[in-house]
């Protein structure tokens, strides 16, 4: 490990500005027709409406210096990293196809090894500044997208559900595993999925994120907050409206209390592990009731994530390149 690369993974805090919503934005747990986004064809970005963001400075602690308990875990936080992976072997992340067929069982042997669940990758996006302002297009796929700078959640209370069962039907329009299934066939059984949908057994969705460049992430890198502080009346409802359905996220207004963390100059043969849902969390189980604080016995929720420019980042620093696949993930309990 070369010299730059120990003293960025070394020091303990870094600070950056982070996009919320404004305080005026109405909390809520459901649809409410009022923040949204549209997308195009292809599932690329087509315009927003009321998204009212609020920047704010914020410390960004090293998550590489937290030894013993102190350590983030998908359990307790939300996210974890996994090292020793095995190298991206050639891949070219442009071919959709490529992606597909060779990179999402990885991810998903990934995911299984970490939870003891079956895990079903079924989604991704490739993301570059550069790419994104090139409008770079994968082969088979969408364009390339850019980090996405606002604080967030990929699922909700609503949308959690929809997507596991979305994935026990033959794949729509912007399904990535189209061409791998065919029109006819849905990724997950429905039988298999039919306990979690229920509410007897628990699901989760967990995104695998890598760099996908030779350099060490150090240009737009990705911050997590810790899920022990995060309260129901700082989410609301971010609806994606695409061709064929309506996806939600959740966005975040501000709290003082969030705690952030990042892990300083990635590289390809590390993961980090975010839980964008868990059916087991308290928050989920409550509907928005209460918060993953809650409840200690319980796993968490999920983590609010968002790119954030790193203020000791060099102005001649390349170009961050990162996938994130997204899998789905059924528990035996």
């Amino acid at each position: 490990m070369d010299d730059g690369l120990v003293r960025s993974r070394s020091k303990e805090s870094t600070s950056g500005e982070f996009n919320y919503l404004q305080a005026s934005v109405e909390s809520s747990l459901f649809r409410n027709g009022k923040v949204l986004t549209r997308r195009d064809a292809d599932g690329s970005d087509a315009g927003t409406e009321g998204v009212l963001l609020d920047a704010k400075e914020t410390l960004v602690r090293n998550a590489r210096r937290l030894v013993g308990a102190e350590q983030c875990t998908l359990g307790r936080n939300g996210f974890e990293l996994r090292t020793g992976l095995r190298s991206h072997d050639g891949i070219d992340f442009l071919n959709q196809n490529q992606v597909v067929q060779k990179y999402y069982p990885r991810c998903a042997e990934i995911v299984q090894e970490a939870t003891g669940a079956r895990a079903f990758a079924f989604d991704h996006n490739i993301r570059s500044a550069s790419g994104k302002q090139q409008q770079q297009r994968i082969s088979g796929g969408q364009q390339v997208q850019g980090p996405a700078h606002i604080v967030h959640g990929d699922y909700t209370l609503t949308s959690a559900p929809q997507r596991l069962r979305d994935l026990t039907r033959p794949p729509t329009r912007n399904d990535t595993l189209r061409q791998a299934l065919g029109d006819d066939r849905p990724l997950i059984r429905p039988e298999l999925a039919a306990p979690a949908l229920e509410g007897a057994k628990r699901f989760a969705i967990i995104n695998v994120w890598r760099s996908i460049a030779r350099e060490p992430v150090v240009t737009n890198p990705l911050a997590l907050c810790d899920s022990q502080n995060v309260e129901p009346d700082q989410l609301v409802v971010f609806e994606i409206h695409y061709r064929d359905r309506i996806g939600e996220n959740y966005f975040a207004k501000y709290s003082p209390r969030h705690q952030w963390f990042y892990y300083p100059s990635m590289t390809g043969e590390e993961a980090i592990l975010i839980k964008q849902w868990d059916s087991a969390g308290a928050l989920a189980r409550s509907r928005g009731a209460a918060s993953d604080a809650s409840d200690k016995d319980a796993p968490c929720t999920f983590s609010f994530h968002s790119a954030f420019d790193d203020r000791s980042t060099p102005p001649d620093a390349p170009d961050r390149w990162s996938i994130e696949v997204r899998c789905m993930v059924l528990y035996d309990t």
